[in-house]
């Protein structure tokens, strides 16, 4: 019975791998300064980018990533296809919630250089911050009763 519990562990390990390789090429190709873009956009460190994009790591790429991986890393239509049916057999409740969200539009913000690296990212930080729970307020049902 064991055994049995460990084969979709193994199957949903290789799922994750496969489309995680295929971003691993694409980023390949990619100008040098895309991995830390992708980790500006995100919101994250560059290790980050290293353990979704390696498909020796187990760490799923989360759905509301994917429309960011997509816009910086430039995938071509075919390979923009493979991903996402890999993601689909890794993920298939996610790629549900994927096609049942609103796209999301790149913005560009001009911020401040505040003169040091570490509050220049916690400003960038806070500002993506803001912004997704903006979206995610627009996107809320809005609640029934009084509106003052």
């Amino acid at each position: 019975m064991a055994a049995q519990s460990e084969k979709p562990e193994i199957a949903s390990g290789e799922a994750v791998a496969a489309y995680k390789s295929i971003l691993a090429a694409v980023l390949d190709r990619r100008p040098s300064g895309t991995r830390q873009r992708l980790a500006v956009a995100l919101a994250k460190n560059r290790s980050f980018i290293s353990q979704i994009s390696n498909p020796a790591y187990p760490t799923p790429i989360p759905a509301n990533h994917l429309d960011a991986v997509f816009d910086i890393c430039h995938f071509a239509p075919a390979e923009r296809k493979q991903f996402m049916e890999a993601y689909g057999r890794a993920h298939p409740k996610r790629l549900a919630l994927i096609h049942g969200a609103h796209r999301l539009k790149p913005h560009t913000v001009y911020l401040p250089d505040l003169g040091d690296d570490a509050r220049n990212e916690r400003l960038h930080a806070m500002v993506t911050d803001f912004v997704r729970q903006m979206a995610q307020l627009l996107e809320s049902e809005p609640r029934k009763g009084k509106r003052r």
